[in-house]
């Protein structure tokens, strides 16, 4: 339905639709709390299906500044707030208002989608950014119904068919950080990633088995360890890899904060990084300077791929076609303190032997 569609919806469609009066529509168009939730929930319906805007509504779009919802999984990372940099610094220079949000990990998608349209297209919001999310293929159509173009940057699944996400090669900087490794002299080389279910965690695994395979090195039992974005996995799969008999001399992270932990047991066990054990992370955050040592990690464009972001939802709320649903922005490798050659340094040199019949006698 186009916008002169819209226009033409009246409140006594919706409420014949939805089986109330037209009083009740406006109480729930208004928001007010003498509404059964059911009735509610019914009058949510029917607008969204009649593609209703109110007159507010279309003042709102038409006089105000553009306003995006910016929801995040999470807000405590240098990977977050990098993304978060990079979207604010644009929507400064563009006049454009960001209303942040945060989300339990893994609820976003059960969040109501008719509600939650109708929630951000009563308030006029212009689009709506999501950042390591999962969303539905109900809650994204709900979305599209009321014009408010949704992208995704780093989607936990992939969006359905037709929709906006932004990222990085993570492929190719998965099969880079095995690379470097096997450049190295590495052969015993192990992966701690994130979520099974992550999409760019997948990725980087796979360039990572992939940069093996082509060196003809086989990855042992064991050796691929996977669990969420952060520190406490690093530590625990770090924890897994180090008590095997045979020990990895080098481990890929998925993320810097996973190469963190894993930095943490090497630390608490006695082993030294990068001599005895070379470690990689992945994301390029600040925390890569600050590690001791510095971490050697694939750095993703964050802050442009938060820009980008942004300027895909407002070319969209503008009627513009984008020339690609999905955007891939390049990694790259920045080799710093982490790694090195297996046993880089040269072993303790050896007591000799004492002489055949014991020590001579001074």
């Amino acid at each position: 339905m186009n916008r002169a569609q819209t226009a033409k919806t009246t409140l006594a469609s919706v409420a014949e639709l939805a089986g109330v009066s037209v009083p009740t529509v406006s109480k729930v168009i208004n928001g007010r709390d003498d509404v059964a939730e059911p009735t509610r929930k019914r009058v949510r319906a029917a607008l969204t299906r009649l593609d209703y805007e109110s007159p507010v509504q279309r003042r709102v779009r038409s006089s105000a500044p553009a306003m995006v919802d910016l929801v995040f999984d999470g807000l405590n990372t240098s990977y977050s707030l990098a993304i978060l940099m990079g979207i604010t610094t644009l929507a400064a220079a563009e006049n454009v208002e960001v209303v942040l949000s945060t989300v339990t990990p893994g609820k976003l998608k059960s969040t109501n989608h008719l509600e939650w349209s109708s929630r951000l297209a009563d308030s006029g919001r212009t689009g709506l950014i999501l950042v390591t999310s999962e969303i539905t293929s109900e809650q994204l159509e709900a979305f599209a119904r009321r014009h408010i173009p949704v992208v995704v940057i780093d989607p936990l699944n992939p969006p359905p068919s037709g929709y906006i996400s932004v990222g990085a090669t993570n492929w190719a900087g998965g099969k880079a950080a095995a690379e470097h490794l096997v450049e190295l002299g590495h052969r015993r080389i192990a992966f701690v990633g994130g979520p099974d279910a992550a999409e760019c965690s997948m990725a980087r695994l796979h360039g990572y088995l992939a940069a093996l395979r082509a060196h003809g090195i086989d990855v042992p039992d064991g050796y691929i360890v996977t669990g969420n974005f952060n520190r406490e996995s690093g530590v625990r799969g770090g924890s897994a890899l180090l008590s095997l008999e045979n020990p990895p001399t080098a481990i890929f992270a998925g993320s810097d904060l996973i190469a963190l932990g894993v930095l943490d047991e090497a630390r608490r066990r006695g082993i030294r990084v990068p001599e005895d054990l070379s470690v990689v992370g992945f994301d390029g955050t600040e925390l890569t300077e600050q590690s001791v040592p510095r971490l050697t990690s694939v750095s993703q464009p964050l802050q442009e791929m938060g820009r980008t972001a942004l300027r895909s939802v407002l070319r969209l709320a503008n009627g513009e076609e984008l020339e690609s649903l999905h955007v891939e922005l390049a990694t790259t490798l920045v080799v710093r303190d982490s790694t090195a050659s297996p046993r880089c340094l040269k072993p303790a040199r050896p007591r000799q032997a004492p002489p055949p019949g014991g020590p001579k006698k001074k």
